[in-house]
């Protein structure tokens, strides 16, 4: 797949809601999705799901009988949606400025969903958004992103459960000057 293809697949803003619902190494069948998107009309989220099992970004990982039909549970095949630093380089500023919107108004939308429920509370949710300048030389910059990773592994690993609430990480770092 073409690197501005994948991107395109992957950084449209209904099927990056899909991606988004499996986060978590969750397992999710077509229904439940309609349940956790239920703004999404049927037919468009199904189109956009398909989209996503033909490219192989989503994957069956079991079949399950259900009143005379088998419900598939589908998982996040996470290594397909990583775009490589090759696949990066090759796409136009025009493509960076068009997908980093995309992801903008994704987080935006993630957002105002948050602002519309009932039992806000900011400070308990942790929620918070701030930016802060660095200074760091490309060393530096590569060992912020190695802690990073670091910090988020054990975390990344967690699974749903009753005990644990669903919070999303959005990051962006670039040069600010």
């Amino acid at each position: 797949m073409l690197s501005s293809d994948k991107a395109d697949l992957i950084l449209h803003p209904i099927r990056l809601r899909i991606l988004q619902a499996f986060i978590g190494d969750r397992h999710l069948s077509a229904r439940q999705l309609c349940e956790i998107l239920p703004d999404v009309p049927q037919a468009t989220l199904y189109r956009h799901f398909h989209k996503l099992t033909h490219a192989g970004i989503l994957t069956v990982v079991e079949e399950r009988p259900i009143r005379g039909t088998v419900e598939k549970l589908y998982r996040l095949q996470a290594q397909n949606t990583e775009l490589s630093p090759d696949e990066l380089a090759a796409l136009s500023r025009d493509d960076h400025q068009r997908y980093f919107t995309i992801f903008i108004a994704t987080l935006l939308t993630d957002f105002e969903r948050y602002l519309q429920r009932d039992d806000l509370d900011l400070d308990r949710d942790g929620v918070g958004y701030r930016q802060v300048a660095l200074y760091l030389n490309q060393a530096e910059l590569d060992q912020l992103s190695q802690a990073l990773h670091e910090a988020l592994k054990p975390f990344l690993k967690k699974k749903h459960s009753q005990q644990r609430r669903r919070f999303l990480l959005s990051s962006i770092l670039m040069p600010g000057d």
